[in-house]
């Protein structure tokens, strides 16, 4: 549903006014985020309910994303399921449903010609939803699915970032995947969703949001329709609360493959648009920007030594990023991590394969201490404005993502100048050296660290973290000179962690159950 370039001063103008041109009201029931943009042919919805994962039941993992995706591609009062992709067709246009932990969100474009029979197609789906057994089975099938074969065995790049959130979360309403446990959605029945449907989508939880040219008045008559849905008392779920983490911690997940993927991290406090989160955001683009080779890390691990195809950091969650450059929308959540994702590390030949995913391990880890130790250079953060200042002129190329980003704002309490997509450049402006080295200070010195290594013959690897042997880096060709005291440097960097602190476990068992 849903490239680094100079932006002219239009798209300047558009952007930094987005905020100011978005409007959050109630109407007698739930509220509206209107986002007017005049003589836009396209309309964007981003319909919120206030619920995600964070909500299922204790043995119910998944029931939030399974609801979603049965409202999203399931038949309604109207329309069998059929009927409805038929008359989308026409209209070159369609809608889906994403969660997140905090999140649901419908998000759907269409031209302004199809308004009517789109808006029409998409209210049925949320409000009068069939609960077909028959769409129920067909989609409980296909997660299952998913749950069991393409989560394990298809993105390992992918199952190592959320296992790092399993490890990170635990004993919390973040711990579990979005889309469940294999054992945990083979008993969710079409009676949990409708209860989970009739307990979340009442109309003061829903958050509707609409963009782009839409006619006058369109936007109160959404959430006029909405406002049908009933009311209800929604309980508040507390923010996760994380134990302090003050040593390493290791999982490593074995499977047959011939790469090792890699994802490191530590819980933070740091919050959208809260505190030194915009010089934290500088200080992230520098270190290991999403997908730029702009950043330090895909300096340091694939440019100069050709490891692998990226390695990036996170100061909030990115999920699927191997689908996209574009930044996630929303995913918006009250918990973060600092996370480092270093993507497949492969062998160059038998017997390599650990020592050359320690070795990049080791890399990450000592390019982190030398931020933390040393801080930014004046030099790299003015470069760092720059490249940041103009990049993230990209982050609302659409009218979808502009509304997205307004309903994010909404989750934060931002508004106005302080809406996210217009801030990020002024703020950015205004960070000192001082407050760049201090929110590294603060935020990047952690005792301990979370890591997870999908790879095979785990115990070999886990014998190798704990014998503290150097890991030199093979290459297939002719170092450079300047790069073998560096490695040196690098393929002893000290991992110190207890061998009770490493958990290895068969991909089979990986999301099985709670």
């Amino acid at each position: 549903m849903i490239t680094h370039r100079r932006m002219g001063a239009t798209r300047l103008a558009l952007l930094s006014s987005l905020a100011l041109a978005s409007l959050l009201y109630g109407c007698g029931g739930g509220e509206t985020i209107a986002l007017e943009e005049k003589g836009s042919p396209f309309i964007a919805f981003d319909i919120w309910v206030k619920a995600g994962s964070q909500n299922d039941p204790e043995g119910k993992e998944g029931l939030a994303s399974l609801t979603a995706q049965l409202l999203a591609d399931g038949s309604t009062q109207q329309d069998t399921y059929q009927q409805i992709i038929e008359k989308l067709y026409p209209m070159a246009a369609g809608y889906g449903a994403s969660v997140d932990k905090e999140m649901t969100v419908f998000r759907g474009t269409v031209h302004v010609d199809n308004l009517e029979g789109y808006y029409g197609l998409l209210k049925n789906a949320l409000l009068t939803p069939a609960f077909s057994q028959a769409d129920f089975d067909r989609i409980k099938s296909q997660t299952l699915n998913y749950l069991e074969r393409q989560r394990r065995y298809n993105r390992d790049e992918e199952l190592s970032k959320e296992l790092l959130y399993w490890m990170a979360y635990q004993g919390t309403p973040y711990q579990h995947p979005e889309e469940g446990y294999v054992q945990s959605v083979k008993s969710i029945t079409l009676d949990d969703v409708k209860a989970f449907y009739d307990t979340y989508y009442v109309a003061n939880n829903i958050v509707t949001a609409v963009g782009g040219g839409f006619p006058g008045g369109f936007p109160q008559r959404v959430r006029a329709d909405f406002d049908t849905r009933p009311k209800g008392r929604v309980e508040k779920v507390p923010a996760p609360e994380l134990e302090e983490l003050d040593r390493v911690r290791i999982l490593i997940v074995e499977k047959e493959t011939d790469a090792t993927s890699i994802s490191l991290g530590f819980p933070t406090e740091l919050i959208r648009g809260k505190g030194d989160f915009y010089a934290m955001k500088l200080v992230n683009a520098w270190f290991g920007d999403h997908r730029n080779s702009f950043s330090h890390l895909y300096q340091v691990i694939r440019e100069k030594r050709g490891m692998n195809y990226g390695d990036y950091s996170y100061i909030e969650p990115f999920p699927l990023g191997y689908t996209t450059q574009d930044r996630p929308v929303n995913v918006s959540r009250r918990s973060n991590l600092f996370e480092i994702w270093i993507r497949p590390v492969g062998q160059t030949w038998v017997g390599d394969l650990h020592p050359r995913a320690l070795f990049a391990a080791r890399a990450a880890l000592r390019e982190l201490a030398r931020l933390t130790a040393n801080g930014l250079p004046e030099s790299e953060i003015d470069r760092t404005k720059v490249f940041l200042s103009d990049y993230s002129l990209n982050y609302g190329s659409t009218v979808s993502r502009r509304l997205a980003y307004a309903v994010d704002d909404a989750f934060y309490g931002l508004s106005g100048p302080s809406g996210y997509l217009a801030a990020i450049r002024p703020e950015l402006a205004k960070l000192t050296k001082k407050d760049v080295d201090g929110a590294i200070e603060k935020h990047l010195k952690s005792p301990g660290m979370y890591m997870v290594f999908v790879t095979r013959d785990g115990e070999a690897l886990k014998k190798l973290i704990l014998s503290g042997k150097a890991t030199p880096n093979t290459y297939s060709g002719e170092v450079l000179l300047s790069l073998v005291s560096e490695d040196q440097q690098i393929a002893s960097w000290p991992i110190v962690v207890q061998g009770d602190d490493i958990r290895v476990m068969d991909i089979s068992e990986v999301f099985e159950s709670r």
